[in-house]
């Protein structure tokens, strides 16, 4: 469904726009605050009033990777909802699908800014949330959804570098050859170049395919794209994250 885009004598309003709820936390004595990632408008964060209420329309909807078709108004930061309809038809993660599910949303709360509309990347989350719920996924499974998300956020946001081409001479990446990744350049044929982190020449080239398969790939670009996220996140911490490395390493 499209979501209606809000004429300026409507105060900001915006009705049945298609999101995703990352977060909510509770708000004064009966509200919720959401934060939901929708389709057109980006990342939006709202005020469910009343929404604690035990017999509140809202209760139970406003939860984490909830699908909702939603209106709201206001041209502050923090909007208020109005009505949320449920979607269903999105599988919600289980047991470790549901903390892969909880950092990739964390990644999104930190890394994306509010209002900045991704629709790509909001079909691709949808389908990393889908794929995070099939059933009898092993480890490795959920590590190349994982990555593969991470890798599709930083070209959304600007981030991405070409891992075919050295930064430096832009000579053709050589496979069998050595490479250090430095934050902001990308990759230079200098060993252990100061704050970059080192790769084989075929796992650059595995990375701009987005092909995980090997396992060396995979390994080395959980390491690549820790180090470019890290980077970005400027000090903050992934919560999810350091639970997921508790638990399975991912």
């Amino acid at each position: 469904m499209n979501a209606r885009l809000p004429s300026t004598h409507e105060r900001g309003r915006v009705d049945n726009a298609l999101g995703l709820v990352l977060h909510s936390y509770p708000f004064r004595e009966t509200s919720l605050i959401a934060e939901v990632f929708t389709l057109e408008h980006g990342r939006v964060a709202m005020v469910a009033r009343g929404a604690r209420r035990p017999r509140a329309q809202l209760r139970g909807l406003i939860q984490s990777f909830t699908p909702l078709l939603i209106s709201y108004a206001g041209k502050n930061e923090l909007r208020t909802l109005h009505s949320a309809e449920w979607q269903g038809g999105l599988p919600i993660p289980q047991g470790m699908g549901l903390l892969c599910g909880f950092y990739i949303n964390e990644l999104l709360l930190k890394l994306l800014a509010r209002d900045d509309p991704h629709p790509a990347l909001f079909d691709h989350y949808h389908a990393t949330l889908r794929a995070l719920a099939t059933p009898n996924l092993t480890q490795t499974g959920y590590a190349i959804i994982l990555r593969q998300f991470e890798q599709r956020l930083l070209a959304e946001l600007g981030y991405a570098q070409p891992f075919t081409h050295t930064a430096d001479t832009h000579a053709e990446i050589i496979a069998d050859d050595y490479y250090t990744y430095v934050c902001e350049r990308g990759a230079v044929c200098q060993p252990n170049a100061e704050s970059g982190i080192t790769l084989r020449g075929k796992t650059l080239l595995d990375l701009a395919q987005s092909n995980y398969d090997d396992p060396t790939s995979l390994q080395q670009g959980k390491q690549l794209m820790r180090h470019i996220i890290n980077h970005h996140l400027a000090g903050q911490t992934l919560h999810a994250r350091e639970l997921l490395k508790d638990l399975q390493q991912l």
